[in-house]
């Protein structure tokens, strides 16, 4: 049986032990007030907490992961993939399973509006999340005019796997070694690291310089219109040009750095809902065998708190002592003015 989480009915965010509201994490900011900054989640049963780690616009700068009972867990493989159907007022929905709504947890690595290329550490024990780092520095997404940054909360699916050994049928391209990534279209501009339910709306089939990169079309459970929208065609219809936005972000996203133009598969349109399910349940399979060692890891570290039967399963002391060894929280560094540069593709 595979884990569930119910259905936060809050779904809010609390930031302790800070003086800074959650914008503050943005670039340019130096925080002092505590070495280790708690975000909560909440949760019916269960909590999820933060800890920073090293300093903010800095390679050494980690997002670590923890229970509300203080302990550590990797969010890439302890956090499940799908919350608990639907209920209304903590009383068990009488439809029949077929007809309520499946949320997904996702976890957030890119608020809407930034630019720092965060993500889940996959080749990292406990799997924290990091600035993604290439050709020794850190990587900020430019700002294709007239967009800035990212134009939805990004994140990724937890227990899902982009298998580089498995070949999609339809496109002909294997995975990218990465959890399967989600858009969250909602008006909420997340934190990194915060963890959202989320109801699946489609799917957009990016190639990524060949390999298949898997786009998930989500939004907030929580968000004002999550209710009237439930399929990718009352996106077009509620919220026009922004499906065809999304296309050109994710095409020309990369042409400042000197990288061609993205393709997409199916002559770039979005897939329905029930196709992205299917897409969804496959990464979770291939997850599967990855963390119980039935296929390659492909430099994925696999250490884990919860899977059961997994040879990867380590103890909160080994996970406690992978985040003290990790540099103390510090203060932000400086953030280069080029990062707000607008381009023109």
């Amino acid at each position: 049986m595979r884990p569930q989480l119910l259905r936060s009915s809050l779904g809010c965010l609390v930031t302790l032990l800070s003086p800074f509201p959650a914008s503050c994490t943005n670039k340019g900011v130096t925080r002092t007030a505590a070495a280790v900054t708690s975000l909560y989640y909440s949760r019916k049963m269960m909590h999820y907490q933060t800890e920073e780690r090293g300093h903010p616009n800095s390679p050494d700068y980690r997002i670590y992961f923890k229970t509300s009972d203080g302990k550590y867990i990797s969010p890439f493989h302890d956090i499940p993939l799908k919350a608990e159907s639907e209920k209304d007022n903590d009383v068990p929905a009488k439809k029949p399973k077929s007809e309520m709504k499946v949320l997904y947890n996702m976890v957030v690595e890119v608020p809407r509006w930034s630019n720092a290329k965060m993500e889940i550490a996959t080749k990292e024990p406990l799997n924290p999340i990091k600035q993604d780092v290439k050709k020794g520095k850190l990587r900020y997404v430019a700002n294709i005019f007239p967009h800035k940054g990212y134009i939805w909360n990004y994140g990724a699916l937890p227990q899902t796997w982009e298998d580089p050994n498995h070949k999609d049928k339809e496109t002909n391209c294997c995975g990218d070694n990465d959890p399967i990534d989600v858009c969250d279209i909602g008006t909420q501009v997340c934190s990194p690291g915060q963890v959202i339910q989320v109801k699946v709306l489609g799917i957009l089939a990016m190639i990524d310089e060949g390999e298949m990169d898997w786009k998930v079309i989500a939004i907030n459970a929580n968000d004002p219109d999550a209710e009237k929208l439930n399929c990718i065609e009352d996106v077009r219809r509620s919220r026009p040009g922004h499906l065809e936005a999304t296309v050109e972000w994710f095409r020309k996203y990369k042409v400042p750095d000197g990288k061609p133009e993205n393709q997409f598969g199916f002559n770039e349109e979005f897939k329905d809902k029930d196709f992205a399910v299917e897409i969804i349940e496959s990464t979770h399979e291939h997850w599967r065998a990855l963390v119980h060692k039935q296929t390659h890891a492909g430099g994925i570290e696999c250490k884990n708190m919860s899977c059961c039967g997994s040879p990867f399963q380590f103890s909160a002391e080994e996970a406690r002592a992978v985040v003290q060894s990790a540099p103390a929280f510090g203060n932000a560094h400086p953030v280069s003015a080029e990062v707000d540069k607008w381009h023109f593709v």
